[in-house]
């Protein structure tokens, strides 16, 4: 027999039902911490690992049929098209702040809003900014990087295409930096993979031709890159429509560009844009310091393989970390638990912190056995890389650390103390002490080797000091609910 509803269990029962049901995943903000952050974390490294197997198969392949020159054009190529890369992206930890930051209110119309804003935005720098005046610049630009003639010629045709056919791949940074600052990690990871298998397919198809196909040499390494991403992107442009996703192109805002919104992206943005630049640019000072040296060549190789090669290990989980950081203490701060936020930051220090003590150990235990895998063999190279590693083996906790502090620095909306941070550390502090040392006691290998662990000591112990300062609890990320 059921009793009849009391008069407060049917105020109960309205009052549950009048609360608004969240499309997103409010584990972020209500589950374990640790599984928050690893949830979001793990997919980002396996996409990163595939990532750089994509580019691995363009340069065997492109070696094996144009020879070293086209593994140099494509390198040259990268490193120019790397800095364009790297200032669209910051549109997107912009738009991930503020995706991050409405979830976590539950207000899906603003992340919606947003989403649409940031793909309209690198849309068009995509189209009319970076495909005419990156066509056009391209031959300024490999002269700017000291290209030798034969290395321009196979590069010239590889970067215009790049350019031209870029907005395939903004696309996909896009959407994955939107549907992880939304909870959803495994969606990107997914497309990630399709997309790197899709452009080795190609990539290997173009290069070297086949069937009616002819070979294209190493541009058919670009072509492949292009035509895979823009698949992607069509997809993708079909889900974000269809709202099947977490994140939508659909909002009740409108469709035409809304300057409120774009303006909050570049504010939060574009300090991560710069910084990303300013460390590209303290590399390639770093790396004119070691062609300095009296073993320039096997210094330059034990660079390449030990920091650019093995280092990534650590770099693609600390990368990882970062951004599962940023995500999940933007999502709490919008839930106004500004505790747990913080909490969000150390239990991801703890994973880096583990991650790397245990790629370190092997760094500083089994160097030659690495460098090996890489063929290395020359004794002086050897010698010189097994110390680096082991340089290394104690840089990349003071990296990961650095790295999840930084995330969770640009999860509040604090953009700007990272770019000051990273010029000081990355920049300031390795090239000073080189400097110093070029030109009072001579520079040795292993002077370069200290001045990078001191870098990125102090790139940690700032990156902590300013977290814990809090000064970002008084950052506002937000939009005005209508349009102007």
């Amino acid at each position: 027999m059921a009793f009849p509803e009391t008069a407060k269990e049917k105020e109960e029962i309205h009052l549950s039902d009048s609360k608004p049901k969240s499309k997103y995943n409010r584990a972020i903000i209500e589950g374990s911490l640790g599984k928050a952050v690893w949830n979001l974390a793990a997919p980002t490294m396996v996409a990163n690992i595939f990532g750089g197997l994509q580019g691995l198969v363009d340069h065997i392949v492109v070696g094996n049929i144009v020879g070293y020159t086209g593994n140099a054009a494509i390198g040259v190529s990268w490193q120019i098209f790397l800095v364009v890369v790297v200032f669209i992206s910051s549109i997107f930890i912009g738009m991930g702040i503020m995706v991050a930051r409405f979830v976590g209110a539950n207000e899906p119309e603003k992340v919606n809003r947003t989403v649409y804003q940031a793909f309209i935005t690198a849309i068009f720098i995509a189209l009319a900014i970076i495909a005419p005046v990156g066509y056009f610049a391209s031959p300024l630009l490999l002269n700017l990087v000291n290209a030798e003639l034969a290395v321009q010629a196979e590069a010239l045709p590889y970067l215009r295409i790049m350019f031209l056919f870029s907005s395939g791949m903004m696309l996909y940074f896009m959407l994955s930096g939107a549907l992880r600052s939304a909870g959803d990690a495994k969606t990107p990871m997914i497309l990630g993979i399709v997309m790197t298998v899709l452009n080795v397919i190609f990539s290997i198809v173009f290069i070297s031709g086949f069937g009616p196909i002819p070979s294209f040499g190493t541009k058919g390494a670009a072509i492949g890159t292009c035509i895979a991403a823009g698949l992607i992107a069509l997809y993708s442009f079909w889900k974000l429509w269809s709202g099947t996703w977490v994140v939508s192109l659909q909002n009740k805002y409108g469709y035409a560009p809304d300057f409120n919104v774009i303006r909050k992206l570049f504010k939060f943005g574009l300090p991560a844009g710069f910084q990303g630049i300013a460390m590209n640019v303290g590399g390639v000072f770093l790396l004119s310091f070691i062609g300095s040296l009296a073993q320039s060549a096997a210094a330059q190789a034990a660079y390449a393989v030990a920091y650019t090669q093995l280092f990534s290990l650590i770099s693609w989980t600390s990368v990882g970390l970062m951004g599962a950081t940023a995500a999940v203490v933007g999502q709490n701060l919008g839930a106004k638990q500004t505790e747990r936020a913080v909490s969000a930051v150390h239990t991801a220090a703890k994973f880096g912190l583990i991650g790397s003590a245990f790629v370190g150990f092997f760094f500083f235990f089994f160097p030659h056995q690495l460098l090996a895998i890489f063929g290395m063999t020359d004794a002086a190279t050897l010698e010189i890389g097994a110390q680096l590693l082991r340089f290394l083996s104690i840089s990349g906790i003071f990296v990961s650390l650095a790295l999840t502090y930084t995330g969770g620095l640009q999860g509040t909306g604090d953009t700007k103390s990272p770019l000051y941070i990273s010029i000081i550390s990355q920049v300031v502090v390795p090239l000073g002490i080189c400097f110093v040392l070029q030109n009072t006691v001579g520079l040795k290998a292993w002077h370069i080797w200290t001045a990078i662990l001191l870098g990125h000591i102090s790139r940690c112990v700032l990156s902590i000091i300013r977290f814990a300062q809090g000064k970002w609890q008084l950052i506002k990320v937000d939009i005005e609910t209508t349009v102007s």
